[in-house]
């Protein structure tokens, strides 16, 4: 798989606003009107997700096992996504984790039975009526370490070095200011604290009309960087410890999110990890 140069994987000048506008208003939908599914739309005349087939869920399908889907009860799982970050995070009792676009609370769910009672777990969503939904699935998952918190990731609404682990899924290629992203998460980690995410990678440049269509941006696809770009943001950030693999396995399911273009030849979904540098180095 080959690179293209840095300055061709950001899209085209926009105003931050607007792209935060474009995206909130499309979550928005998914949240109010369960649209949309694993960043595709419905295919066509066909009624349902484009991701739905016979091997099973949506969810299923991006690396969850049938008990992690079966355990969260409500309308938290959207089917939202592009892998599973709570199966690379390894996450311990007693932790504290932060989901950045945490959406109606899935993935936040799953950490909180991972990290017990004396743990706790954040979402953050920009999204009000993403908001809204998670809350109301806490209750229904009797999930009393859990809470949601309304904010960009750009700006996390948490406290400095208060967070063992940041998760994320799918969230941060449609930000427009990912150095700031991980700057924040870089803020909010504790000392020897770690980032566990699952987000997509561009693997070739992107066509203009790919690049400047606002159902792009807000479907996962126009915002995505490079690997060696997010590589390098997270050590400006002062990260070390990074390791991102790239999942060619994907495009079984990003070759679906558009019913009229193979996304799978421009981008590809990937584990991105790195770690905060233990007090003394930091």
């Amino acid at each position: 798989m080959s690179e293209t140069p840095s300055s061709r994987d950001s899209p085209p000048e926009r105003n931050a606003n607007t792209h935060r506008r474009i995206v909130r208003e499309r979550y928005s939908n998914i949240a109010t009107n369960s649209e949309g599914s694993s960043c595709c739309e419905p295919s066509p005349g066909d009624g349902g997700s484009c991701c739905e087939d016979s091997t099973g869920t949506d969810s299923e399908r991006l690396g969850y096992s049938t008990e992690d889907v079966e355990s969260v009860a409500g309308d938290a799982d959207l089917g939202l996504g592009c892998g599973n970050p709570k199966a690379i995070a390894d996450l311990e009792e007693g932790e504290t984790v932060l989901d950045l676009g945490s959406g109606a609370g899935f993935d936040c769910f799953l950490a909180a039975r991972e990290v017990g009672s004396e743990g706790a777990v954040i979402g953050v969503d920009m999204t009000p009526e993403m908001i809204e939904t998670a809350r109301e699935n806490v209750d229904k998952n009797d999930a009393t370490n859990v809470e949601f918190r309304l904010g960009e990731i750009e700006h996390l609404p948490v406290a400095d070095a208060s967070v063992d682990v940041i998760i994320s899924n799918c969230v941060i290629n449609l930000s427009p200011a990912k150095a700031q992203v991980f700057s924040e998460a870089f803020r909010v980690l504790v000392p020897d604290g770690r980032v566990a995410v699952s987000d997509v990678v561009l693997t070739t440049s992107l066509p203009k009309s790919i690049k400047t269509d606002p159902d792009s941006l807000a479907a996962c696809v126009a915002g995505a960087s490079t690997v060696n770009n997010i590589e390098q943001m997270l050590k400006d950030a002062g990260f070390v410890d990074i390791r991102i693999e790239p999942k060619d396995d994907s495009a079984e399911f990003i070759s679906e999110w558009d019913s009229e273009r193979d996304m799978s030849e421009h981008i590809v979904s990937a584990t991105i990890e790195a770690r905060k540098p233990p007090a003394e180095q930091v």
